[in-house]
């Protein structure tokens, strides 16, 4: 790294006796770091059916192909890279998209104003991100409604305080108060003032991609951001297998920085994709392998992720379903596929169905978040708040969930088979008939050998009907409003958050508000 790149990773640091000044009276936040797996990847497919896979998905690029939609420059990227080009159709010859993802990296460090906060994306790693994108928010208080700024601030100080949360994440909900030409600058100064974890871009028009850049040039240093990702964010397929000009406008501003996108097919399956789990898998790996191998042409060696989101339907009422053992299959096959390639993995969340932070939101987060964890996924969007399909994003449901990421944490470890995990001095001191209460290995261990849950209640009968028999939404609301009366913001230079707002403030005032 350059000098100039080591001193402007400085200033965005928070450099400067005033910021110096901040931080040694900040609360110090504890957050766990990245999860790096210790436990084997669960595999539902064979050899030879990810060889099946494979040749199907060469065969729909070669034979049906996939459309870049207005986009002119695109199609002659592809044009002169070898595909064939028919009006905005693009056929891929048979290896020719494998082969340009041979240059993405299989994993990439994403840095955070706070170095502390850097995660590496890929490998055996777990990056744990909140939920994405829903119009609408839920609290015990003031039930649902259109999300606002102040929402969305709230959320970002809570995922700030989230032990188990890495990411801040993109648009966590989205401000429907504020102009839609206009609200990414406020979500992304949110994150970076608020915060300092690493956060997502800007995806929605490929200026606003442009925005985030530059933002990140005056948090982080142009220097710095030139030779290194400060950025991971979320470029989402118009499946099936179309890929559409604001999409790949900012995927094209992404990749040309060196900035990291998460290439993601959505899938709804018997609606994007077919009703099978193979013929999916088969499409999945088509729209991939076409979006990964453009931003390859756009700049060789841009850090991309293979996404997948994947659900299935209600058949009766045209819904889309989570938790479900088809939705599995698919989130565990398309992590050996992506292995297969050699890229980051992006799948799974704290998805449900449910319209409430109830038991049915409860079974089916909990069967997503753990097919997350053991399907090898490296970047989970959606870890936690999400509500009702995606729809409403819940202050409750947040924090519940973020309280469950410390057990993928925990399971991650795998089985310590070290002298202390063995407890043979334990066994030799208590005997037979004893208890290990009070043996010195239980008394060395205690206070690290349980996850503990700093939400759900565990207390007799008699205490929890005496503090008022309070259910687990309950204890969420109260835990919300803790997180959000403790929240200290993190030290930033006063100087380069002044920047920012002025930055912010300079571009608004350059254009009318457009609400549509």
């Amino acid at each position: 790294m350059s000098d100039a790149a080591v001193k402007a990773g400085r200033r965005g640091r928070g450099g400067g006796g005033a910021a110096r000044r901040a931080e040694r009276t900040a609360v110090s936040v504890a957050t766990a770091k990245y999860i790096e797996r210790n436990v084997p990847n669960y595999e539902v497919l064979t050899e030879a059916a990810l060889d099946v896979i494979e040749a199907n998905a060469e065969t729909v690029l070669a034979e049906i192909g996939v459309n870049f939609v207005d986009n002119p420059a695109a199609l002659e990227r592809w044009k002169a890279a070898g595909a064939e080009v028919d009006g905005e159709r693009v056929r891929i010859p048979r290896g020719l998209a494998r082969k340009l993802c041979a240059t993405a990296p299989s994993e990439y460090t994403q840095h955070a104003r706070n170095p502390e906060r850097n995660v590496v994306v890929g490998g055996k790693n777990l990056v744990l991100a909140p939920v994405y994108g829903p119009p609408f928010v839920r609290d015990a208080e003031g039930g649902r409604r259109y999300a606002t700024m102040a929402d969305f601030e709230k959320f970002v100080k809570l995922g700030y305080m989230s032990k188990w949360l890495h990411h801040s994440g993109g648009t966590v909900c989205e401000p429907t108060d504020v102009a839609v030409n206009k609200r990414h600058l406020d979500m992304l100064l949110a994150h970076m003032v608020y915060s300092d974890k690493p956060f997502m871009g800007s995806v929605t028009e490929p200026s606003r991609a442009q925005d985030s850049i530059e933002m990140c040039e005056i948090l982080f240093g142009k220097d710095f951001v030139r030779d290194n990702t400060v950025m991971t964010s979320l470029i989402n397929i118009n499946s099936p297998l179309t890929f559409d000009s604001i999409m790949m406008g900012a995927l094209e501003v992404f990749a040309a920085h060196n900035q990291a996108s998460i290439i993601s097919p959505f899938i709804v399956g018997g609606a994007m994709a077919p009703v099978s789990v193979a013929g999916t898998l088969t499409q999945v790996l088509a729209e991939v392998l076409a979006g990964v191998a453009y931003s390859q042409l756009i700049r060789p060696g841009s850090p991309v992720v293979m996404g997948t989101f994947v659900t299935s339907i209600d058949m009766n009422s045209g819904a889309p379903t989570f938790g479900t053992p088809e939705a599995a299959h698919i989130t565990y096959g398309a992590g050996q596929l992506a292995r297969r390639l050699g890229l980051p993995y992006r799948s799974a969340g704290s998805f449900c169905g449910s319209k409430l932070p109830d038991a049915q939101a409860a079974y089916e987060t909990a069967n997503s978040l753990q097919m997350g964890l053991l399907s090898g996924v490296n970047f989970m969007l959606h870890s936690c708040g999400w509500l009702e399909g995606g729809l409403v994003a819940s202050f409750e449901k947040f924090v519940m969930d973020a309280d469950q990421l410390g057990i993928l944490h925990h399971f991650a470890k795998g089985v310590e088979m070290d002298e202390n995990g063995q407890a043979m001095d334990a066994i030799a001191e208590v005997g037979p008939g004893g208890h290990y209460l009070g043996c010195a290995h239980t008394q060395a261990n205690f206070k690290s050998a349980f996850w503990r849950s700093d939400l759900l209640d565990y207390k007799p009968f008699e205490t929890w009907d005496e503090e008022g028999a309070r259910d687990t939404q309950t204890l969420a609301s109260a835990r919300v409003a803790k997180l959000l009366d403790t929240y200290q913001q993190p030290a930033l230079d006063p100087e380069i958050e002044g920047r920012l707002r002025a930055y912010v403030a300079e571009k608004k005032a350059s254009m009318p508000d457009a609400f549509g």
